[in-house]
């Protein structure tokens, strides 16, 4: 297996349009489901998803349209969604919601504390007692 990163769909799914996605793709499936045992009809869903790059960077857009057909005892009821998130493409192609790589910032001595003057503290994670160092 490569070490390079791969997207994780289902993370991804969880992050799209809020996580509104994923609570409609549960809902439809579910549904679906039911109405295909009640009523013994086929039923269909369907997730569709494009990518187009967003201006000349390494982000995409991705629109997703969810679509799906509940089968009823006298026809079927047929309701789309859709919706467009913007993402991060990082190394290898890997789609998260935010960037991978954030630049660590040097704040320098005193930054977790405020001070100024030279001394440097440090906050016991644990406790938060506040140790100064000389």
């Amino acid at each position: 297996m490569s070490d390079i990163p791969k997207t994780d769909f289902a993370d991804l799914v969880g992050d799209l349009n809020g996580g509104v996605l994923e609570e409609q793709l549960n809902r439809a499936l579910s549904d679906v489901a039911a109405n295909v045992c009640t009523t013994g009809q086929r039923g269909e869903v369907v997730l569709t998803m494009k990518l187009k790059q967003i201006d000349d960077s390494s982000q995409v857009s991705l629109s997703h349209k969810l679509k799906y057909v509940l089968p009823k005892p006298r026809g079927k009821l047929m309701e789309e969604h859709e919706s467009a998130t913007p993402l991060h493409v990082g190394r290898g192609g890997k789609l998260t919601i935010y960037p991978n790589a954030q630049t660590r910032m040097d704040m320098g001595a005193g930054a977790a504390t405020g001070r100024t003057d030279g001394v440097r503290e440090s906050v016991d994670r644990t406790t938060g007692e506040i140790t100064s160092h000389k």
